[in-house]
Formats: C-alpha cells, structure tokens, sequence
C-alpha cells in the first residue's frame, strides 16, 4: 500500500512516519495542497491523505487515471471533497474520528471567557487600564445551557458542564438516554426561548446550514450567548453581526465561519484577510475567534493521523487487484 499524503504540516511528520510502520504502509509525504498542478505526487499511489483543501472532480479524475482506489481525509468534515463523484468513480472516501475531549474542552473554555468578558480583560490588561469599568461577568452555575447536537462531541460538553451545576437543555434528533440524568432534551424552540448560552455541536447537514438566523436568533432570549465550534455554515454570519451589533446576541465565540476555507491555515500578516464579516466580527469587544484550532491537541492530531492511515490500508486491501 502506497499512499500520497499532501498538506503534511511540521508536527505531523513524526506521526505520518510512526503509523506509517506500524501499518506497513509506504508514505510520499509532501507538504504541498491537494491540487491539479501537484496531482502528479498521487502517480502509483493507491491512496490519497489530504486535510482540508477542496478537492472536485478535475483533481479527482486525474488521480482515478493514476490508479488511485481510496481518498481519506484527516478531518471529521468531508464536505470539501466531492464524495458522490469519487465513489461513483469507484473510489471510498473517508474521514476520521478523534477523542471528543479535544473540542469538548476547548468550547466550556470558551464559554466562561465569554461570560467573563476575558477578551475585554485582556485586550485592557495589555494597554494597562487594570480598572473594572464593564468586565463584570455572569456565573456559569446559574445560567441555562443550550446543547445543540448531543453526539461524541456534544455529549462529552454536557458532562464536562454537569460538574458547574448549570441547567443543560439539549437537542439532537437521536437523543441519548445515558444523558438523560444530566441534561433535559427538548424541541429546539423551547431551546432557543430558554437558554442563556447556547452552543452549537451539530454536522454541517441541508437542515442545520443557517440554523442560527435572523428568525432564529428572535425567538432566543435578549442577552443570549452563542458558541460555535462546529462549522461556520450553520451560523448565517451577517444575521449574528446583526444581533451582535443591537445587543439581542450579548457575546459569541467562534471557532468557524463562513467562509473560512481560503483563509485559516495562512499566515496574513502582511496582506489583507478580504472577508469583511470577519473583521467586523473580531473588532468587537464582545466576541472571540480562533482560526479553527479547537481540535489541535496531541491527542486529536495523533488520532486523525493514524485513523487516515489506517482508513487507506483497509480501502486499500478490500479493494480488487490491489
């Protein structure tokens, strides 16, 4: 089994090499993107391992005339690459789980930052006005907790929560019963009109895209928190600057947006973002944003590289002639 692994960051060659020997597989690692100038790297591969670029049928074809039978990305999301197209050309697309504690406790770290005004602490604290004007905050123990989505994820984020004595509403369309002692399941709308905080662990699905809009966002609370470190298209961006900006939203964290594909990842420091909703959004005080890192731990990035790996090998062997 040969497999070409695009995008290979620093800190994952190590474990690129590691998994590599202990599934026997032979890796070309490069750091360069999945591309059409650079699918000449996949030539007698039987796989590909990717992250997240965009990957259609142009680059596609190319690597199904290489011989390739097995595309496995190293993320939990696979909407990046055309799934339906590979598979109708015979070839399995894969993505990875990795430990749910990663995301879990990125998010109820994110949650008391927003509800203790740590991004006005800070950004003060840096210009020396040590002064307590505005950064009063709320205490977790006494707010009601929305979870949207109850899977590895969002479960692990209610247990984490039961411990500060907060009420937990929940909502997924597969409730689980093993949650049931620590988290009240109900409808989403009673989840909206109830919850101080609410946090967003949903896939990116037709009915959860622009979930949280002008419509939705009216029927919370006035002075809701919102959370997201899911993916940026379930939040319509302009509709929560909006809110944001007349004080129905009271504070937001976001780990995703809205078009984040061809910025996060890059350095920008000497030329312009061009995404204007996110510079709008990282200018308030009110609102904290991290360029999708809520996964990147060791554990996390341990796991999406072997279980990549271990995805093509399997492909790899079921497939015929190979």
């Amino acid at each position: 089994m040969k497999i070409a692994v695009y995008s290979c960051r620093e800190d994952e060659t190590a474990l690129f090499e590691k998994y590599g020997k202990e599934y026997g597989a032979e890796l070309s690692i490069s750091s360069l993107p999945p591309i059409p100038e650079t699918a000449h790297f996949a030539r007698g591969c039987d796989a590909v391992n990717i992250i997240t670029t965009p990957v259609g049928r142009e680059l596609i074809d190319i690597w199904h005339g290489y011989g390739v039978k097995a595309i496995a990305t190293r993320t939990v999301g696979y909407e990046h690459v055309d799934h339906e197209y590979a598979r109708s050309l015979g070839i399995s697309v894969s993505n990875v789980s990795y430990t749910p504690h990663t995301v879990a406790e990125y998010t109820v770290m994110a949650m008391l930052m927003s509800i203790r005004k740590m991004k006005a602490i800070l950004t003060r604290y840096v210009g020396q006005d040590f002064s307590l004007r505005e950064i009063r905050g709320k205490e977790l123990c006494n707010m009601t907790v929305g979870v949207i989505g109850t899977g590895k994820i969002g479960e692990t984020v209610i247990k984490n929560l039961s411990g500060f004595g907060c009420r937990i509403l929940a909502y997924d369309v597969h409730e689980k019963d093993g949650l049931r002692g620590l988290a009240e399941y109900c409808g989403l709308d009673a989840l909206y009109r109830e919850s101080d905080l609410i946090t967003l662990h949903t896939p990116a699905l037709p009915d959860t895209c622009g979930m949280i809009n002008r419509d939705s966002i009216a029927s919370m609370k006035d002075g809701v928190i919102l959370i997201n470190m899911a993916r940026g298209i379930l939040v319509n961006t302009a509709d929560l600057i909006e809110a944001l900006e007349s004080g129905k939203v009271a504070a937001a964290a976001l780990d995703v947006i809205e078009g984040e594909s061809s910025i996060y990842y890059k350095d920008f420091k000497y030329r312009p973002v061009g995404h204007h909703e996110m510079a709008i959004l990282q200018a308030m005080p009110n609102v904290i944003m991290t360029p999708h890192t809520a996964f990147f731990t060791d554990e996390a990035v341990g796991d999406m590289v072997r279980y990549s790996i271990e995805h093509c090998v399997k492909a790899g062997t079921a497939a015929p002639n190979n």
